[in-house]
């Protein structure tokens, strides 16, 4: 039987992304047969693994087809599973699924609504999130204030962020009515707040955000607040493509 890395497989199995699961092997949270994981380690679905001390199923992948589904995110509400200030949460409202955990694509901050994906497949949301497949991500901004061409200009040149540059690779305006001002802007990476961060540092303050489109997956404009749609697998198949994962051949 193949050996893959740990943060892999578990990933593929649906527990979380890889990127979350590196995390839990350098926190000491995972043991595989017997000895606490280290990030390098691989081992094959014959593993006995523990996640904080919790048997995990490493054939959950054969029991159920890898679901997506996107869900338009209401204002107020959080993209985490816990939360200490017990506000309310976006996994709370998502399908029950037995033997699958849902995994967010990304998160969309409490006061940001619009399309976010989820997927039972971790690997599938590590590379959908990963900088290497530059998948855009659109907005519908509405700023305060007259915006300059020259700052215009500066959001699609660059501008420099504490964590480094950054910048809009298209800005449309769209409409407006006096101060209120609305934007279309696409990028194509997911730093934390980067819409808000990039209008701000030019002195603009974004009253509104929704993300209309997470790469070739848009939200219907009849979209309801909240409502959750299952993507097709055709919208699947498409997905996996374009970040080179084979599809498997569950019965969908």
């Amino acid at each position: 039987m193949s050996q893959e890395r740990v943060q892999k497989l578990l990933a593929h199995v649906g527990l979380a992304s890889r990127r979350q699961i590196e995390v839990w092997i350098k926190e000491g949270r995972v043991k595989v047969n017997g000895r606490i994981a280290q990030l390098g380690d691989s081992m094959d679905r014959r593993a006995k693994v523990f996640i904080d001390g919790k048997p995990v199923s490493l054939r959950q992948s054969g029991r159920a087809a890898h679901k997506v589904i996107m869900v338009n995110k209401p204002l107020g509400v959080i993209c985490s599973e816990k939360d200490p200030q017990k506000r309310p949460s976006l996994f709370a409202t998502l399908p029950k699924l037995k033997g699958q955990r849902w995994v967010s694509v990304g998160r969309l901050d409490i006061n940001t609504s619009g399309l976010i994906l989820l997927t039972t497949h971790g690997e599938l949301a590590n590379r959908l999130m990963h900088p290497k497949y530059e998948l855009e991500r659109e907005y519908l901004v509405r700023v305060m204030g007259k915006v300059s061409e020259s700052n215009l200009k500066k959001l699609v040149n660059g501008v420099d962020l504490d964590d480094g540059l950054a910048k809009f690779m298209r800005v449309k305006h769209m409409r407006g009515r006096g101060l209120n001002q609305w934007y279309k802007v696409v990028l194509a990476e997911g730093k934390n707040r980067e819409v808000r961060r990039l209008w701000a540092v030019l002195g603009h303050e974004v009253s509104r955000l929704i993300r209309t489109r997470y790469g070739p997956i848009t939200l219907s404009r009849n979209a309801k607040r909240g409502e959750q749609l299952y993507l097709n697998e055709k919208q699947i198949s498409g997905l996996y493509e374009l970040v080179g994962l084979e599809l498997e051949n569950d019965k969908r």
